[in-house]
């Protein structure tokens, strides 16, 4: 059975609440395909960790993403830390050190 290495990152605001849900949807699809299963690795990174380490994420944030077939990506923004910190610090750092250039998001 092929497992897939998901990292999940919930990020701030909805993000914490729409990540989980996700992620058991996922979890459903995988239980009733049965071919697939996925394993999540959670990454707490956002403003909660911007305020207590001075950065959005680690140095070795990106090293530690490549490891995985796919990031779940919550929400980035925080109404206490300016949006060039949370914007540059996270997804932006996570979508150029991807060469990603598509943000596709619900409507």
């Amino acid at each position: 059975m092929k497992t897939y290495q998901i990292a999940t990152i919930p990020g701030d605001g909805i993000g914490k609440e729409v990540i989980p849900a996700g992620q058991q949807v996922m979890e459903a699809l995988a239980k009733v395909c049965g071919s697939f299963k996925f394993e999540f690795e959670n990454f707490g990174w956002g403003g909660d960790y911007y305020r207590e380490h001075g950065v959005m994420m680690p140095g070795d944030g990106l090293n530690a993403l490549r490891a995985k077939d796919a990031i779940l990506f919550g929400s980035a923004g925080d109404p206490h830390i300016p949006d060039h910190i949370t914007l540059w610090g996270l997804r932006l750092k996570i979508c150029q050190g991807f060469d990603q250039y598509a943000n596709v998001r619900p409507t």
